[in-house]
């Protein structure tokens, strides 16, 4: 009876370990989750500032429109990738557009009349503040992630998340170095 009474609460105690791992997973994978709704946000708001920028730039800068394209075909592509989770190109395509951003606001530079644009400078300055809500966004994002994979990987938790199906989620990483800085934006 003793012996019962002992393999009942061994088995109590194992179950509430179990409940309480998978509980944590699925708060790290909550977590994940929730975190990539705030990137999906930010690059929502710069995808929304692409064309206000095109547009306002059109008319002081004509001869800037194979530039202009590109920023409007890779925001159109960026768009069609939105979802719950980071596709894996999704980075790829994030760090063109942040790079193409960056390198039409460095030629618009030259532009004194464009300079001197009250819209531009507002639109400049936005640019700016999304860049950077951006970047502290995916380091949360890529934190939570860390959270998550540490305990898909970790045991013996890694034996709870194989027997309920969670993944490892990916981090959201520019493939090319130079996509990592935040494009060069002065007020």
């Amino acid at each position: 009876m003793d012996i019962l009474i002992v393999l009942v609460g061994l088995a109590i105690v194992a179950g509430l370990v179990l409940v309480v791992m998978h509980n944590g997973l699925v708060s790290a994978r909550a977590h994940v989750r929730e975190s990539w709704s705030g990137v999906d946000v930010e690059l929502k708001r710069r995808h929304d500032l692409v064309p206000n920028l095109v547009e306002t730039v059109k008319g002081h800068a004509a001869h800037e429109k194979s530039v202009l394209e590109r920023l409007v075909e890779l925001r159109a592509s960026a768009e069609s990738m939105r979802g719950d989770l980071p596709r894996r190109d999704l980075a790829a395509v994030e760090g063109q557009l942040a790079s193409t951003l960056s390198r039409l606001v460095a030629r618009l530079e030259a532009y004194p009349e464009l300079k001197s644009d009250q819209h531009f400078l507002a639109l400049q300055a936005e640019l700016a503040n999304t860049e950077d809500r951006i970047q502290g966004s995916l380091r949360f994002y890529n934190g939570n992630v860390r959270e998550l994979n540490v305990k898909c990987e970790s045991f013996p938790t890694n034996l709870v998340a194989r027997l309920f199906g969670f993944q490892p989620a990916a981090y959201f990483k520019l493939e090319d170095a130079s996509q990592r800085a935040a494009p060069l934006v002065q007020p």
